[in-house]
């Protein structure tokens, strides 16, 4: 047993021998590498992103945006918060209006006896006012003074009752205060005549709306016309479609101007 161990103590101190690096000549040395401080990295970050922030196009276009802004507001710091038309309107106490910020449509709604009359404009349509060609211009300044508000604005009308089903569409084109019908139609389903949805507008595309307003007999196309009118559907509604429509075309106008500018500054 003593010579087994010896020849493992043997076999051990010389595997040890071999696994023990040779030794040093000198003292270790580790090459170092100079990190610049982390503050000074943070900073000159910070100065390359604030540098960067605004290019000379950003800078340029918040001018100019404030220039129309500025421009705008100043032309209505006179005028008053809401024009007279507006407080007629509104005391009359007969349509209510329907007014979204930031939507170019506009409802109105009413109650005539058990009916539910609701009309809808956008204000969009008053764009073209400012695209009408120059001879057309010409002949109006040579013949008849031209209504204010003359350009042609879009206006549907939905007409339900209380106490029967479907629902009567109306789609007209509001101009020189009148309503010029085009076409009277009727949904069987109220809710599909009414339903401002894609589905809705898909379900509508298949179905008769009725022939051309101006293929009618006159004298039918006559009493339609009284009828609207008996509603309210007159001449007083239709000078008050282009006036609110400039109206809110300029309160949404000056609010795309701000928001624009603010979205450059940020």
């Amino acid at each position: 047993m003593s010579v087994l161990r010896a020849l493992r103590q043997v076999a051990a101190s010389s595997s040890r021998a071999v696994a023990r690096p040779a030794a040093r000549s000198g003292p270790l040395r580790l090459a170092t590498v100079q990190l610049a401080p982390r503050a000074s990295m943070t900073a000159a970050r910070a100065f390359s992103a604030s540098t960067c922030r605004f290019s000379e196009a950003d800078v340029v276009l918040s001018q100019k945006l404030a220039e129309e802004l500025k421009y705008e507001k100043e032309a209505v710091a006179d005028a008053p918060g809401e024009p007279e038309f507006l407080k007629t309107f509104k005391e009359q106490g007969i349509w209510e209006i329907q007014d979204v910020t930031g939507n170019d449509e506009v409802t109105l709604v009413r109650k005539f006896g058990n009916e539910t009359i609701r009309m809808m404009f956008s204000i969009a349509d008053i764009q073209n006012a400012e695209e009408e060609p120059e001879y057309e211009q010409e002949e109006g300044e040579g013949g008849e003074e031209q209504p204010p508000h003359s350009y042609p604005i879009r206006a549907s009308f939905s007409i339900t009752k209380g106490n029967a089903k479907g629902s009567i569409n109306i789609d007209t084109m509001c101009q020189e205060g009148a309503f010029i019908i085009d076409n009277m139609s009727y949904y069987p389903d109220a809710q599909l005549g009414t339903e401002l949805t894609a589905e809705a507008d898909w379900k509508r595309r298949g179905l008769y709306i009725g022939p051309q307003f101006d293929t009618l007999d006159v004298s039918v196309q006559e009493e339609i016309e009284k009828w609207l009118q008996e509603r309210g559907i007159n001449e007083n509604l239709a000078t008050f479609v282009p006036e609110y429509s400039e109206f809110k075309e300029q309160k949404e106008y000056v609010r795309w101007l701000d928001n624009v500018k603010n979205f450059v500054d940020a």
